[in-house]
């Protein structure tokens, strides 16, 4: 097999030569791609489309609607291929042989193989399709027997003397020559379908993403994952399938969805490069001994690192994690220290806290990415506060000005304070289920302590601040409903009722103070979100070690 070319730096093409466009039969292509002439790089995506679809593309050919244009990339790179298509086994190509991986255009070439070249191993597949001669459209059929004379199977379409001899059938018909005439515009519409392609012709395959994301039909964008399992593909490494097998050895844990590239980060790291982009791309330079080697290290890591997130930190899962570059870092330091010291724990467990608050991680770039190495290996050697070195308090301003949007950096972080706090509803008693409440597709348990609909009819508040970090708890729907849009002064006093003596203990549950409290009695919001603001600063402060 032949070495891959360096990927170029540049960010936009200087064309050897120009894109090849050309008028192809629909046959031709689908023929291409049996024989091996066109593959499919594993950087597309996997065959999605549903019956329905297949259906609807076929009636496009039958009434000679355009199908939009094809996309292929002529070149000699051995890249990561499918060896089937639609469940068809594709020949083996010569190595060194150009040939054309399709960047656009997979469900289209897939469902015209599939129906075309279907070998009637069950009923039930996507490819048993026919063609109704009296209706003039496209249907599945749930069965392998012989349809009735007046509907074709479309694997006849590319064997004419099997075609036109089921053809011949409707002669018996009472409307043989409508049907016959039906059978035969089918056949030549499909002879003489037609679909631009594009060819590009011996481009790096970096400067290939940018037009891949610009033409491609479903908007689909090439990331940097797929280059570089196309770009590191052997034999004995494929790049998605070793991510894969790292989320799946911390998806019980609540951790599998972690992004990919997150992983790759990790990966690239473990090489014995880092976690920037420019770093992942030498990723191609190492063979696949040293690849696997690395997939190995980013696995035992990334198990380390999710125990260590939900055991010691006592984080669910991957949703919750305020910014997901966190496990980047994590990851980098169990792999060079796997069974840390009580201290470095508790160093570990505070920079958690210091890098989320501060949102070290929302600028993170290049620069900061090369630090963080540095900051790790000096941690490793026994310097705890390596990694804390430049990250600062920003003080109450933040759990005032930021708003509550489910999924941002601030929300997870009070959401996550809350819950460690073991909050109680006000008005029941009860503790806040918080295995629910932390998951961000029901949001169901947080609320506003200060009412939306009252602070927009009485103060006449913005939403800015009506949203703001220091107005949200942990509440029960149900005891949402009962509060409505009545003033806190109103609603708490049926909260002193029920709670009683509980009541303080309610209230430091909610990082509540007595003077937040103070001020909801008095409908002041103003001096709620100073004095909530610096409760919750506080507990930020305890939980980061500043």
């Amino acid at each position: 097999m032949h070495k891959l070319a360096k990927i170029s730096s540049t960010t936009t093409p200087e064309l050897s030569k120009a894109p090849q466009p050309s008028v192809d039969r629909i046959e031709e292509l689908a023929s291409r791609i049996l024989s091996g002439d066109i593959l499919l790089p594993r950087f597309q995506r996997d065959f999605v489309w549903t019956k329905v679809q297949i259906i609807d593309l076929w009636d496009s050919i039958a009434k000679n609607y355009p199908m939009g244009s094809v996309l292929l990339w002529r070149s000699r790179e051995v890249l990561q291929s499918e060896r089937n298509i639609a469940d068809l086994r594709i020949a083996e190509t010569q190595e060194d042989y150009p040939v054309n991986y399709l960047l656009d255009g997979q469900q289209r070439l897939s469902s015209v193989c599939g129906a075309l070249y279907w070998d009637g191993g069950q009923a039930s597949s996507r490819w048993n399709v026919a063609y109704d001669l009296r209706t003039k459209s496209f249907f599945h059929l749930d069965t392998l027997d012989s349809p009735p004379n007046h509907q074709i199977r479309l694997n006849w379409l590319p064997k004419p003397a099997l075609f036109f001899t089921q053809l011949a059938r409707v002669s018996s018909e009472p409307d043989a020559d409508a049907l016959k005439q039906a059978g035969e515009s089918l056949f030549n519409r499909f002879k003489d379908y037609k679909i631009a392609t594009v060819t590009l012709l011996e481009m790096p395959l970096n400067d290939v993403a940018p037009i891949f994301e610009r033409i491609n039909s479903k908007g689909t964008p090439l990331t940097i994952v797929d280059l570089m399992r196309a770009a590191t593909w052997s034999g004995t490494f494929d790049l998605i399938d070793s991510i894969q097998s790292i989320l799946e050895a911390v998806k019980d844990k609540g951790f599998g969805e972690i992004d990919k590239k997150t992983v790759l980060r990790s990966f690239s790291a473990a090489a014995g490069g880092g976690f920037s982009e420019g770093s992942i791309e030498n990723l191609r330079r190492y063979d696949s001994l040293h690849l696997q080697d690395a997939a190995v290290k980013t696995k035992n890591s990334y198990q380390i690192t999710v125990d260590f997130l939900s055991t010691d930190l006592g984080i669910p899962s991957n949703e919750q994690i305020p910014y997901i570059n966190q496990i980047v870092v994590l990851s980098k330091v169990f792999r060079l220290v796997p069974k840390p010291s009580a201290k470095q724990l508790l160093a570990l467990k505070q920079w958690f806290w210091k890098a989320a608050v501060s949102s070290y991680f929302s600028g993170w770039n290049t620069g900061n990415m090369a630090t963080d190495q540095v900051a790790v290996r000096k941690f490793a050697d026994g310097e705890l506060d390596a990694l804390s070195v430049s990250l600062n308090n920003p003080g109450r301003v933040v759990w005032i000005n930021q708003q509550f949007r489910l999924n941002t950096a601030h929300a997870k972080i009070l959401s996550l304070m809350l819950a460690f706090n073991g909050p109680i509803d006000l008005l029941t008693g009860q503790a806040i289920d918080v295995s629910k409440a932390l998951h961000y597709s029901n949001s169901k348990e947080f609320h506003h302590f200060f009412p939306r609909a009252w602070l927009v009819d009485t103060k006449h508040e913005p939403a800015r601040r009506i949203n703001s970090l220091s107005n949200f708890i942990m509440l029960t729907a149900s005891s949402n409903k009962i509060i409505t849009n009545r003033p806190p002064s109103d609603y708490l006093k049926q909260v002193e009722s029920e709670l009683g003596n509980n009541l303080r203990s309610a209230l430091e549950r909610n990082l509540i103070s007595d003077e937040a409290y103070s001020a909801a009695l008095q409908d002041d919001y103003d001096g709620f979100l100073q004095a909530r603001s610096k409760t919750l600063t506080m507990r930020a402060a305890e939980l980061a070690g500043w």
